[in-house]
C-alpha cells in the first residue's frame, strides 16, 4: 500500500474575509473530492484571509499510479479560479 500525501499552498487574493476564503476553498476541496476520490481538509493558514493549506491523500497500490494522480491533481488545482497555486509538496509512505 503506498499513500500519497499533497500539501498545497494557496493564495486566494480577492478574499476580503474569512467567509469568502472559507467559501472558495470549500468549493475546491467538493471539487477535488467528488472528481478524484480524495481525502481533502485544510490544514493551515486557518485564520489568514488571504492563504490557505489543503492537505490531500491519495491511497493505492502502485507508485506511478499515485504519482500520476497526484499529477492530475496539481494541473486541476492550477486550473481553478479563485485561488492561485502558490507552491506545493508531495511525500509518499510506504
Amino acid at each position: 500500500m503506498i499513500v500519497g500525501v499533497l500539501t498545497i499552498d494557496l493564495a486566494v487574493y480577492e478574499s476580503q474575509s474569512l467567509k469568502d476564503k472559507r467559501r472558495v476553498i470549500k468549493s475546491i476541496k467538493d471539487k477535488l473530492g467528488a472528481r478524484f476520490n480524495v481525502s481533502v481538509a485544510e490544514v493551515g493558514a486557518l485564520e489568514s484571509r488571504k492563504r490557505a493549506v489543503l492537505g490531500l491523500a491519495v491511497v493505492g497500490t502502485d507508485t506511478a499510479f499515485v504519482n500520476r494522480c497526484l499529477d492530475t491533481i496539481v494541473d486541476f488545482i492550477r486550473r481553478q479560479t479563485g485561488a492561485s497555486l502558490i507552491d506545493y509538496r508531495r511525500d509518499f509512505y510506504y
